[in-house]
């Protein structure tokens, strides 16, 4: 599922997702295809959920226009911040 289709089914909510597919531009993640898990109306439910979740579990909400993550290095280390 692409980005767009979960802001419409999904509307103003944050939603629990798998990524499928992504690639990496410019220490930029972008999200090509997921599978949405779970959507959450509680702020702090979806933030529990956030704190849980690892490797290509991402918590985000439908408000933004794309899913782009900032890739930082750090000491070294390489990984999504």
């Amino acid at each position: 599922m692409k980005w767009e289709e979960v802001r419409k089914i999904y509307p103003n909510r944050f939603v629990k997702i798998q990524v499928l597919k992504s690639h990496i531009n410019d220490n930029i993640r972008y999200i090509d295809d997921m599978a949405v898990i779970e959507s959450y109306d509680d702020d702090r439910e979806a933030t529990r959920e956030l704190v849980r979740a690892k490797d290509d579990i991402l918590v985000y909400h439908t408000a933004n226009e794309k899913i782009e993550i900032e890739i930082k290095q750090i000491f070294g280390y390489s990984g999504a911040v």
